[in-house]
Formats: C-alpha cells, sequence, structure tokens
C-alpha cells in the first residue's frame, strides 16, 4: 500500500472524497480508501473483536449474575441447602468472570471446579443441572461408576465430553464454556488409603485419567463415543474453561471425620470442644483430608478446589419440596392431569403422610416421587378413559394405594 500519486481522478471508493479533499488517499488493487475511513473501519473491528470477546461465555459481561442473584435463581427450584448455594454461586460466578477476563497482566486465575458431598436424593445433581439452565450453556451429566482406564471394558475417560459435545450440538465453542457434572464420584476411590499394587482399573486408574481433563487440556474426543479407532476422526476440545461439578454421597465418610476430629480435640479442653461438634450433621465438617482417607488420590482432590457439602433432608424439608419449587412433584402432576381437564387436589394430611414414608424408606426427595407415582397410578390408568373433571385425593386413599402396591410387590416376589 502506498500514497496515490497526484491524480484528479482518484477518490475514496468509500465516501467518494477524491485526494484533494482528505489527509491521504490510500490505493489499493481496485479500489481506494482515504484516511478517514480506514480510521473508523478500525475501530469498527475493533469493536468487533471487543463484542466477540465478551460473548465468548456465551454470555455477555453485563449480563453475567452476581452470586446473590444466582442464589436466589436456585431457591426457586431448590428448598434448604443454603451452604452448598452459596459456595456454588461464588464458583460459577468466579469461573465466568475467569472466562471474561482481559489478560492485561501475568495474573492467571484458576480453575474453580467444585465437589459436592451430601447423602442420595439432597440435590446435587439438580443444583448443577439448575445452575446450567439459568446460565444457558450445554450441560451433560456423566456417572463415574462406567468409566474405566482406556483399553478395558467400560467407557474411556473421553467420553464425559463425547456427552457434552451431544449437548452442544457439536459446536465445539459452546462444549468448551459449558459444565460438566459428575456423579457417583466416590464410587472411583481406591479401596485402601494406601497407592495400589495391582491395577485399579476403574478406581485409582480413572481418577488418574480424570486429572487433565480438570486441570484443563486439549483432549482428543470422539465424536460418536466409543472406542477410539485409527481411521476415526476425532475432535479436539480445549477443557481448560469446562467447569466440573462432582457430587458423591461417599456413603461412611462419617466416620473419617469423627476420627479426624477425635483426634484433634486432646488435653484439658478436649470436652469443651467434643461438646460444640454436632454429632447428627458430621459432614458439615468434611475437609480434603477426609476424602483422602476415603480413597480419593490427592492429585484430584487438588483440582476440585472448592468442597461444599449437602444436609441430609428432614421431614420439614421434604415437606417444602413436595409442593413449594416451582417443579415441585405435586405441581407437576396437577400440570399431567390438566392436560386431560381434569383438576387435581390433595388433603393436607395427604402430603404428611407421603413425607412419613419418604423418611422411612431413606431415599431423599426421590422418594417422595415414587411414592406419589404408586399413590396416582390407578388414577393415571383410569381416568383419561373418563369424562371426570376433578380428582380430590384423600389420606385413606392414598394409604390404600400404596398397601395394595406393596402387597402386589410381596406377592409378585414370592
Amino acid at each position: 500500500m502506498a500514497k496515490k500519486e497526484t491524480n484528479s481522478s482518484s477518490s475514496c471508493s468509500f465516501c467518494g472524497r477524491n485526494e484533494k479533499e482528505v489527509n491521504m488517499l490510500i490505493s489499493g488493487l481496485s479500489a481506494d480508501i482515504c484516511d478517514s475511513c480506514a480510521e473508523q473501519a478500525y475501530q469498527i473491528v475493533k469493536e468487533s473483536f471487543e463484542a466477540k470477546k465478551k460473548s465468548v461465555a456465551g454470555i455477555d459481561r453485563n449480563q453475567l449474575p452476581d452470586p446473590r442473584q444466582i442464589k436466589e435463581y436456585l431457591d426457586g427450584y431448590i428448598i434448604g441447602q443454603d451452604s452448598a448455594k452459596r459456595y456454588l454461586s461464588v464458583a460459577v460466578y468466579n469461573h465466568y468472570k475467569r472466562i471474561l477476563q482481559e489478560k492485561e497482566d501475568d495474573i492467571e486465575i484458576e480453575k474453580s471446579n467444585i465437589i459436592l458431598v451430601g447423602p442420595t436424593g439432597t440435590g446435587k445433581t439438580l443444583l448443577a443441572r439448575t445452575i446450567a439452565k439459568l446460565l444457558k450453556v450445554p450441560f451433560a451429566i456423566v456417572d463415574a461408576t462406567v468409566l474405566t482406564e482406556a483399553g478395558y471394558v467400560g467407557e474411556d475417560i473421553e467420553s464425559i465430553l463425547t456427552r457434552l459435545l451431544q449437548a452442544s450440538d457439536y459446536d465445539v465453542a459452546a462444549a468448551e464454556r459449558g459444565i460438566v457434572f459428575i456423579d457417583e464420584i466416590d464410587k472411583i476411590a481406591r479401596k485402601s488409603d494406601n497407592p495400589s499394587i495391582t491395577r485399579d482399573v476403574s478406581g485409582e486408574g480413572v481418577q488418574q485419567g480424570l486429572l487433565k481433563l480438570l486441570e484443563g487440556s486439549v483432549v482428543n474426543v470422539p465424536p460418536q463415543g466409543g472406542r477410539k479407532h485409527p481411521d476415526q476422526k476425532m475432535i479436539a476440545v480445549d477443557t481448560k474453561n469446562i467447569l466440573f461439578v462432582c457430587g458423591g454421597a461417599f456413603d461412611g465418610i462419617e466416620r473419617k471425620i469423627a476420627q479426624r476430629l477425635n483426634t484433634t480435640v486432646v488435653g484439658y479442653a478436649s470436652s469443651n470442644n467434643k461438646a460444640k461438634i454436632d454429632k447428627n450433621n458430621l459432614l458439615q465438617y468434611v475437609a480434603p483430608q477426609d476424602l483422602k482417607s476415603f480413597g480419593l488420590i490427592p492429585e484430584i482432590i487438588g483440582r476440585l478446589p472448592i468442597l461444599t457439602y449437602l444436609d441430609a433432608l428432614d421431614p420439614s424439608a421434604l415437606r417444602r419440596i413436595l409442593t413449594e419449587p416451582k417443579n415441585s412433584i405435586i405441581k407437576q402432576y396437577v400440570k399431567l392431569f390438566k392436560m386431560d381437564n381434569v383438576d387435581l387436589t390433595f388433603d393436607d394430611d395427604v402430603y404428611e403422610y407421603i413425607v412419613d414414608k419418604a423418611v422411612e424408606y431413606k431415599l431423599g426427595a426421590r422418594g417422595l416421587r415414587s411414592i406419589v407415582e404408586t399413590i396416582m397410578m390407578d388414577a393415571m390408568f383410569n381416568i383419561p378413559s373418563t369424562k371426570q373433571e376433578k380428582l380430590h385425593i384423600t389420606k385413606p386413599y392414598a394409604v390404600e394405594q400404596l398397601e395394595k402396591s406393596e402387597v402386589i410387590k410381596l406377592r409378585n416376589s414370592q
């Protein structure tokens, strides 16, 4: 490019001004541009790149909800678990701020992967799914129990990213800012606190394989899942901006916590310290060393820096879960019957009966769904065939349906 030689016929191809009306006219192969239009073009390109950078996380920096807003959104779908919601809200907020950061200095913010510890049916999966719904990012749930080391029967570690690619409709850029929930992370714990002498292909071996995913690296992923083949075209996925949320029941970890707490309270003040410990909820004292004692390797614990717990659900929490959330179990059944033009209502003592049974079965919130399904099964089978417009469920009806189901199951087992 060079300044155009004096020629009265030369003019800017964009604004039409000739070279006498501008400071400089730059000549190309088949067009000319003046200094003013070149400056405007530079500003347009710069703004375009800045807009692209802002939307790299799928949401504009100004649209990113703050931790309090994230928690308020979670409150609409999940009852209780305030501690877990606060930790999760801050971790997710910081994670997407990290993606949106501008490279102004040498300070690099590390990933804030999360591990949730809590009994079954307390809302671990629901927490992660609800956050993904709020942020409108791809979300995948993976069961860690099916994972094995490469070359063994089971699924390879890379299948985790295959699920995320499928959830994003194979949009790699979208998948690289998604959220992955690895469920049953406690099931890949090694069998003892010492490194395994023999090959532990579904435990410690899987943990070793997960390290590169959690920390952030470019992984070649088979697009359709399954085994890797030399002739199969792989998709390169960078995991540095993928948020990993791990969840597990860690059944029996309370014993590890109790042992650790007992060893720390030694001396004159030991009786006072023991009195302060809530023995009915030892999970609130969970620490990284307890996960190590349970069987997670130190390297994977270090890549899951955010550790929080979920409370076991008491009867009052189960009662609220049944009716209060936006997507509560009762509201789902009311909507199902509404689609058949039937108004479904319940007596309050039916809710208490359902909660009592859920506590008895010790299945958490999942137990509520199975109990309600059993109670409503006959009605859901018969009502669509009738022109009935209202259905009211009483406690005697609920007791009858549940007892009848238990008798049938007992007969079938004999």
